[in-house]
């Protein structure tokens, strides 16, 4: 993969001006510039159809960065993108791809047997409605053993502060946390970066921080950006959840110029609109290359937890997980609806549609299951 630097750079690009002042002193990183956003004087409108939303989401994200980069990057940020750089360079040399389907930690964790549901536990330090979370009671010390203690398969941080309050040091504590309870049962959990990354700088951020997975968005970068991030990201080592809103997304996820192995429906209210996405999907027969469709499950406007009842749905129209945030949080810190409560119940039943014959009789537990009020 060449990187050369161009003649005309747009105004995106000064995330790059401020690259190379900063790096100027450091040749090895300041070669790896600048960064495939900007390749060939190419902004990330290039050739793109991304809607309204998308473009403005990203050009304040491109200015959070500038903002980042002048401040200073710290070293093992500056380390993670040399990493990329030489893993990136390595490819040229010897043939192999780094867009190679991989299944790691991650996609083990979430994809499960049939009739089964995995959760992903989101943290954030303000919900959409504008609440913000009581810090003393829901902060990464307290909140990522519970995650991991009442059944939740993976842990994700929302690292974009402006949309959920939370920095990269909050990633960087459930990390740290989780890597603490090697040895334990339940063991750690993998945690994701879900920042909405236009740059590669932000993947270098994630991996310094030690995650297992970021979170790529179609709608903001377009599918040909798209898979230069996954790219990159497979570069450092990290697994790739591609967040989708369309049937026409999630065709060009796992398309073979992407290869995205793990999904993510978001932005969409009801069961029914999520199924549509993935209903169409042409997913290899091979169990070695299955796609993990994971189902963002948005937080309704009242105390009643129907979220839980549509994690059953979701489980049984076909989604090997759940992403859950907002919903997670509502009911505050009840002893009975608190976050880990709430992750327990959606893991609570397995489903009759799989079950064996002598669950269906009757005979089995978990054989009469009703998606009804839940009694805690």
């Amino acid at each position: 993969m060449q990187f050369t630097m161009s003649t005309r750079i747009t105004s995106a690009g000064n995330i790059l001006l401020a690259l190379v002042c900063l790096f100027a002193s450091s040749p090895s990183v300041g070669a790896f510039l600048p960064l495939a956003t900007f390749r060939n004087g190419a902004s990330l409108e290039r050739g793109t159809a991304l809607n309204a939303i998308g473009v403005l989401a990203r050009k304040a994200k491109e200015a959070s960065l500038r903002k980042y980069a002048e401040a200073g990057i710290e070293d093992d940020v500056r380390a993670k993108v040399e990493e990329m750089k030489a893993a990136l360079q390595s490819e040229g040399t010897t043939g192999e791809s780094l867009q190679a389907w991989m299944a790691g930690p991650l996609q083990q964790a979430l994809t499960k047997r049939k009739g089964t549901i995995t959760v992903i536990a989101e943290y954030k330090r303000k919900l959409e409605n504008s609440a913000i979370i009581d810090f003393d009671k829901f902060n990464p010390e307290i909140l990522s053993p519970v995650f991991r203690e009442f059944g939740a398969s993976a842990v994700a941080v929302m690292a974009d502060e402006a949309m959920g309050g939370a920095t990269y040091d909050d990633v960087r504590d459930f990390a740290n946390e989780q890597e603490g309870a090697k040895g334990d049962m339940p063991g750690p959990l993998p945690v994701i970066s879900n920042d909405l990354i236009v740059d590669e700088l932000q993947l270098a951020q994630s991996a310094a921080a030690g995650v297992s997975a970021v979170v790529v968005t179609m709608s903001a970068v377009g599918p040909e950006r798209c898979a230069e991030l996954k790219r990159c990201a497979n570069a450092l080592g990290l697994e790739t959840i591609v967040a989708v809103s369309s049937a026409e997304e999630a065709r060009d996820a796992v398309s073979s110029e992407i290869g995205a192995t793990i999904i993510s429906v978001v932005g969409l209210d009801g069961f029914e609109a999520k199924c549509e996405v993935i209903a169409g999907l042409e997913i290899s027969d091979d169990d070695s290359k299955k796609v993990c469709t994971i189902a963002n499950i948005l937080a309704k406007d009242n105390k009643a937890l129907e979220e839980v009842e549509e994690a059953w749905i979701l489980r049984d129209r076909g989604f090997n997980a759940v992403w859950v945030s907002d919903a997670l949080y509502k009911s505050g810190a009840d002893p009975t609806e608190h976050p880990g409560a709430i992750i327990n119940s959606m893991k609570a039943k397995s489903s009759v549609k799989w079950a064996s014959p002598k669950a269906r009789s009757g005979k089995g537990e978990g054989a009469r299951e009703y998606l009804g009020d839940i009694m805690m």
